[in-house]
């Protein structure tokens, strides 16, 4: 079993090496993608480092991976010009690219769970705050996102202005990505509650009665 989580993770790992390195050539926006690359590419050497004292499940990593691809493939593109939304906007006519919507979506969706076992795992939560924190910190991570957004767009590379905000002239933009996010994560905690919830016992006499 420790040999079968090793490769998954090694797996994991060059499937996003590989998949940034593909991004990396001739992305739409190069300056983009190297200020969008950066808070990942921490994330997944801070994963790498602590896997063996915070080993998280499989199912875990291959969220996180799920979620890491996706943004990946955001940012070679930017957000507001990739093909899969553009396809999505035109078989349903919303207004704009909606894969940023998306993906925003995704990050509470696909993340939580790896959240929530991160505490279970560090700290000694039970009852409901098992599922509040995760919730939260989603949406303040989401929330910080946005922050750390506008500080780049204002302060490091103004001209990248709305390519880098992807907010495709919605002055609501930002409200409506921590929204997607909360959503996602609401719709985890869920489906992690209905699959928790204890189920019904049937003694042994009821179980093996005569029909």
């Amino acid at each position: 079993m420790v040999t079968h989580n090793k490769r998954l993770l090694a797996g994991l790992l060059l499937w996003y090496v590989v998949l940034s390195l593909w991004t990396a050539y001739e992305p739409t926006d190069r300056q983009f993608w190297m200020l969008s690359s950066i808070l990942p590419g921490l994330l997944v050497l801070v994963l790498v480092g602590t896997h063996r004292y915070v080993p998280l499940s499989p199912a875990s990593y291959v969220l996180i991976t799920m979620f890491l691809s996706l943004h990946t493939i955001g940012v070679r593109y930017t957000y507001a010009g990739v093909p899969a939304g553009a396809w999505l906007e035109y078989a349903v006519p919303l207004g704009r690219n909606q894969y940023d919507r998306i993906v925003h979506f995704c990050f509470g969706f696909l993340l939580t769970y790896p959240i929530e076992e991160l505490f279970r795992l560090t700290v000694p939560l039970r009852g409901w705050l098992l599922y509040y924190l995760p919730v939260m910190t989603v949406l303040g991570l989401s929330g910080l996102w946005e922050i750390i957004e506008s500080w780049v767009a204002r302060m490091v590379h103004p001209e990248l202005g709305i390519t880098y905000l992807g907010s495709q002239g919605d002055v609501w933009d930002a409200q409506k990505d921590m929204a997607a996010a909360l959503y996602g994560a609401l719709l985890c905690v869920g489906l992690l509650l209905l699959y928790r919830r204890p189920r019904p016992r049937f003694s042994r006499s009821v179980a093996h009665s005569p029909r």
